[in-house]
């Protein structure tokens, strides 16, 4: 006899769980969200650190969920999620002192809804950036926005938003190159990263800024291949299309604005609650059993925030798994998407030197420091980082937060994140990857002064650097500590990504809408919203607004 009985069981309160919940509960379904450790919100998390009285996002930074469909389904600006929209983007200052800044084309014009504008003097703005380094690069960035605005922009959200189509049913990306007037074609599909860099931009600055965004965006390397939706998610970073945007209170206020939702819909929310295994009676879930040795029924359906390992590996009994679909699991990979991540809490932001003929590049949401050495990122820079753990010359992506954000900060003070890449987490022990933490850390300040001589060790307050061991422990998904649950290149990207049946598994009511699926790893990607989406058509349950 069960303890508990709901309509819909969610194993795991991470953002995607706290997503589909809101979802299942509008639809009149009583919802239990079941999660392991003592927080909700999986990658969306805020916590206290790097020193008392600062605020960090521990996993998650870069979120823009203000255009996920449910920002404004739960009117969760309502229920405190709030954005600041800098205009200035991204930026890459490198080692001779030059620099790039992007500003945003389309600027946020209405915070409360996202809604967006294309903003000419932003455009002009990055046009005059990009001519310093190339005229070919300026003109080309002029021809690639009308491409966004017109074609590619629509096909994105068309296709994040939207359920798989099965082989052969051309999906948003798949019409997208079939149209001539693209200025995509087909082999591009097949192409690495590093063609994509060559091709569209002939400056080494906008190849290498290229090359680092696709680690940013998909973790992933010079020689993968990241498809036509990853290259234009790259791209319009790299070139500062859409507005960044700050969640104020970190990414945690994500996860409390969808919480609040859910429980005025009734959603019931457990943490320290740990599932041991899914119950399963004549090829149907029927509930969940807790590791406290708890029973909860599961009257209609089971929808997994959690991967394929957990999934397949301990929460279903392995004879129900076929060997085809074993085998299938087998070539999910986890080699890539590894960080060192952090934040350093300040007593001032970085004052970099190339700010003289830049000045906003002090107020840039994202700023890479880094070599210029395209050579280097093309043909060393992953090699170092599976050989030694992390590259004898960053590329370090970082933050300044609190700038936007008082709330990360006490009065005066700063915190500013910071991320490069490293190996998986397996390739050493937890001793030695304490020993590589506190090298890396030693490694990043020394070259981070290089650009910001302010950035010595007396302006730091307190440090953090989270390792793959360290966001494996709390992620379980995240294997060896691969942020994106998985590799985001080639094979599995797209349709291809997840399990064996994408969201649908093989019980017909058990489904899986985590990161690992179709939409793939980050912050306001479409696993949860397209996994619903399915089980409404399953169930008769009304399709989202």
């Amino acid at each position: 006899m069960s303890d508990k009985s709901y309509d819909a069981i969610v194993i795991g309160g991470g953002h995607h769980g706290t997503i589909i919940a809101p979802y299942l509960a509008k639809a009149g379904m009583k919802v239990g969200v079941f999660e392991r450790l003592d927080h909700i919100g999986g990658g969306a998390v805020t916590e206290e650190g790097p020193a008392p009285g600062f605020r960090m996002n521990f996993c998650a930074n870069w979120t823009r969920f203000f255009g996920h469909p449910a920002y404004k389904e739960f009117n969760l600006r309502g229920e405190g999620l709030e954005y600041v929209f800098p205009d200035t983007n991204e930026a890459i200052i490198f080692d001779d002192g030059s620099s790039f800044l992007g500003y945003a084309a389309w600027s946020v014009v209405d915070p409360k809804t996202g809604q967006s504008e294309f903003n000419q003097t932003n455009y002009k703005k990055t046009y005059e950036q990009i001519k310093m380094f190339s005229k070919n690069d300026a003109e080309t960035y002029v021809r690639l926005t009308e491409l966004y605005k017109e074609k590619w922009r629509p096909a994105f959200k068309k296709y994040r938003y939207s359920p798989a189509k099965p082989w052969g049913v051309p999906d948003a990306f798949e019409e997208l190159i079939a149209d001539p007037r693209s200025g995509l074609d087909p082999s591009m599909q097949f192409w690495n990263c590093k063609q994509f860099a060559h091709y569209f931009f002939e400056s080494p600055e906008l190849r290498l800024l290229t090359l680092r965004g696709f680690l940013t965006s998909a973790g992933i390397f010079p020689d993968d291949l990241p498809g036509i939706g990853m290259f234009i998610a790259t791209v319009h970073l790299a070139l500062g299309w859409e507005s960044a945007a700050i969640a104020k209170g970190g990414t945690q206020s994500i996860t409390n604005a969808l919480m609040a939702a859910g429980k005025k819909l009734g959603v019931d929310y457990f943490i320290n609650s740990e599932v041991a295994g899914i119950r399963v009676e004549n090829g149907k879930a029927t509930g969940i059993r807790l590791v406290d040795g708890t029973e909860v029924e599961a009257r209609q359906m089971v929808v997994g925030d959690v991967g394929t390992p957990q999934l397949f590996e301990r929460l279903i009994d392995g004879k129900l798994v076929s060997e085809e679909a074993k085998r299938r699991l087998e070539t999910n990979l986890y080699d890539r998407g590894h960080v060192w991540w952090g934040t350093l809490a300040l007593h001032e932001l970085p004052q970099y030197t190339a700010a003289a003929h830049n000045p906003d590049l002090n107020r840039t949401p994202r700023t890479y420091w880094a070599p210029k050495d395209l050579a280097y990122m093309e043909e060393k820079y992953m090699h170092e980082i599976f050989l030694l753990g992390m590259p004898s010359k960053l590329f370090c992506l970082t933050a300044p937060d609190s700038l936007w954000d008082s709330s990360r900060a006490p009065e005066g003070k700063h915190t500013v994140l910071f991320e490069d890449y490293t190996c998986p987490g397996h390739f050493y022990s937890r001793r030695e990857w304490r020993q590589l933490s506190d090298e890396f850390y030693e490694s990043m300040m020394a070259q981070w002064a290089t650009y910001a001589p302010n950035m010595t060790m007396d302006n730091v307050i307190g440090s953090r650097v989270i390792n793959p061991v360290d966001l494996q422990d709390t992620h379980l998904d995240m294997r060896d500590g691969s942020w994106c649950e998985g590799s985001m290149a080639g094979s599995q990207s797209g349709r291809f990504r997840g399990a064996p049946g994408s969201f649908r598994t093989f019980l017909k009511n058990v489904y899986l809408c985590s990161s690992c699926m179709v939409g793939g790893g980050g912050i306001a990607r479409g696993s949860s919203y397209n996994c619903y989406k399915l089980i409404a058509e399953d169930f008769g349950l009304p399709q989202p607004e």
